[in-house]
């Protein structure tokens, strides 16, 4: 079937545009990615690029011509298809009134009727399903897995959900949530640290570190969840498993002596801890992130080796404790996936709150006496402490699947677009294909995976614009491009800046460090990556990523109103520092 190309809508304001040149002519073969055409709006021109394979059957709006947006200009199909241009296009502007309408709904703040979802075959259309048969078998119940398999219930599927050990997944038992849990009580601490010159005046300024209730309260904000995803499965009906499932080519799931079967697989099976093996590891002084987190006596000294997300955040978790902590890093600086210039920027505020942190430097060998360890650095460093966190990163977990023969990406399973892997039906959102393991991320990929396997391949999984996050205090964030990587791929481009330090509320809340920087391209203004290193950075971030999803340029942002005093009129300023406009920053040097 044909593939409609439309005038899009490249702003809240936009009416229509005006076509300047199509680059590609009837006849040709078009690549998803290919340029098609060049438009003009009344802000900006855009070279837009074709979103499907094919060949560019007709040019329906020609050069020069003015078209209404989200109204048909073209098609592109397989080679020899017919399109009926007369009947699609009498009907196009009645779809693009519809668009127009709800946008118009949208921009006003109102909500927009949903419209009715596409249907999940009928099951008279399929054989009646066995007792032990399902629509769905859904391999792990994590992030990735309950949301496929609540999304495949949604959609009217028979769905069972297979867990080895806590729904949940690592997300909910031993990373995001726990973690979290911890760095409330860092936050805490700095809180107490800043009392007295905001005129808060304790009646002591001792305090103690209850570790057994810190465990305690972690684990009741784990339960209540873990519980909260189990209510969900149930209440969708989903059919619980628990135990390891392997998992058979024939879409069989073995759960201990109990076989199940399913019209498609996924497969969202998570990570679990990287090692390395390097003499003394299997020390059991050298704990994972999964360890320390149930560690009930505070350490006298803790060598962090990894200075990425997890050992960052729980490096600062102990060091607010006023546990001396020392972190190794290989790379040249610490969360290396982050801008440069954000990383460097947490890397000196962490190095005044007392944490040691060591770049570009590697664990050699470990030794343990004494009840105490001494690292040893590749560069003839040593770093004694009297425990150590390994926290080098995530690998995806593919227990059980060992019987299927799938396309592999280096230990990773490999999935396309629509998150199914080498064999058809068997789908592996998530941390498992290793694309972005993020808990948010996995959450789409599961839900784009559910509603493949229940109506066919129809949705693509776009992640470009995943927010990612540290939530060190102050929290880092980032979507997009880092300047680097814009430097790159655009060449010429655009960087606004913004400093916490000139904020109104982040001065109030004796939170004005940092700054948020907005990359952007010269030409068109499209915004290409935001960074933010403050305070609420993990919330502001999902701003970004929702302009960025919309395409809004900085000239579209520069129109908004952001509330005064917060957090966010400092991305505003970003965002129209860019353009040179930033009211509450110098002028920009000639």
């Amino acid at each position: 079937m044909a593939f409609e190309i439309i005038m899009p809508k490249l702003g809240v304001d936009m009416q229509e545009g005006e076509i300047i040149e199509w680059k590609k002519q009837e006849g040709d073969v078009v690549n998803e990615g290919d340029i098609l055409l060049e438009i003009m709006s009344d802000k900006t021109n855009m070279e837009l690029e074709a979103e499907e394979s094919g060949v560019l059957l007709k040019i329906v709006r020609p050069a020069g011509d003015v078209v209404p947006v989200t109204e048909v200009i073209g098609y592109i199909g397989a080679e020899g298809e017919v399109v009926a241009v007369a009947e699609n296009t009498t009907s196009a502007p009645a779809a693009a009134e519809v668009a127009q309408a709800t946008a118009d709904l949208q921009a006003a703040g109102l909500e927009v009727p949903a419209a009715p979802a596409a249907q999940a075959p009928a099951a008279s259309d399929k054989a009646p399903l066995a007792d032990n048969e399902y629509d769905i078998v859904v391999v792990g119940g994590g992030p990735a897995g309950y949301y496929a398999a609540i999304r495949g219930a949604q959609l009217g599927g028979k769905i069972a959900i297979v867990e080895k050990s806590e729904f949940g997944g690592t997300c909910l038992n031993v990373g995001c949530i726990p973690t979290k849990t911890y760095l409330k009580n860092a936050e805490i601490l700095d809180g107490l640290k800043i009392a007295a010159g905001r005129g808060i005046n304790l009646a002591s300024t001792n305090y103690a570190i209850d570790m057994d209730k810190t465990v305690d309260f972690k684990n009741s904000v784990v339960r209540t969840l873990t519980g909260g995803v189990k209510g969900l499965l149930k209440a969708n009906k989903v059919t619980m498993f628990n135990g390891l499932g392997t998992v058979n080519p024939d879409k069989t799931v073995t759960i201990g002596s109990e076989t199940i079967k399913g019209r498609s697989i996924i497969l969202a099976t998570g990570s679990k801890v990287s090692r390395i093996n390097i003499p003394g590891i299997e020390s059991p002084l050298v704990l994972t992130s999964d360890d320390i987190l149930d560690l009930k006596e505070m350490p006298k000294s803790l060598a962090v080796m990894g200075g990425g997300v997890v050992g960052i955040e729980l490096g600062l978790v102990w060091a607010s404790y006023g546990v001396p902590v020392t972190v190794i890093e290989m790379a040249d600086r610490i969360i290396p996936g982050m801008d440069k210039e954000v990383s460097l920027e947490l890397q000196k505020i962490l190095s005044k709150k007392g944490m040691t942190i060591k770049t570009s430097v590697g664990v050699s060998e470990i030794l343990e006496a004494n009840n105490q360890l001494t690292l040893k650095l590749n560069n003839g460093e040593e770093v004694v402490a009297e425990k150590a966190l390994l926290s080098i990163g995530r690998v995806p977990q593919l227990a059980g699947l060992e019987n299927l023969n799938l396309e592999m990406d280096r230990n990773r399973i490999k999935v396309n677009a629509y998150q199914e892997t080498s064999i058809p039906g068997i789908y592996a959102p998530g941390d498992v294909n290793g694309t972005k393991m993020l808990a948010h991320a996995a959450y789409r990929m599961g839900e784009v995976a559910a509603e493949n396997a229940m109506r066919g391949n129809v949705r693509k999984a776009k992640l470009d614009f995943t927010p990612a996050a540290v939530y060190t205090h102050p929290e880092v964030a980032m979507v997009g491009l880092t300047e680097e990587q814009a430097r790159e791929q655009y060449g010429d481009v655009l960087v606004g800046r913004s400093s916490f330090a000139g904020n109104g509320r982040a001065i109030a809340s004796n939170e004005a460090h940092g700054f948020v920087k907005v990359i952007a391209d010269a030409k068109y203004h499209e915004i290409l990556g935001v960074h933010i290193i403050g305070p609420a950075a993990a919330e502001l971030a999902n701003e970004a990523s929702t302009i960025m999803e919309a395409e809004l340029t900085v000239d579209d942002v520069a129109q908004s109103i952001h509330g005064h005093p917060t957090f966010s009129e400092n991305m505003y300023e970003a965002f129209m520092d860019v353009l040179g406009e930033a009211i509450h920053n110098p002028p920009k040097r000639k």
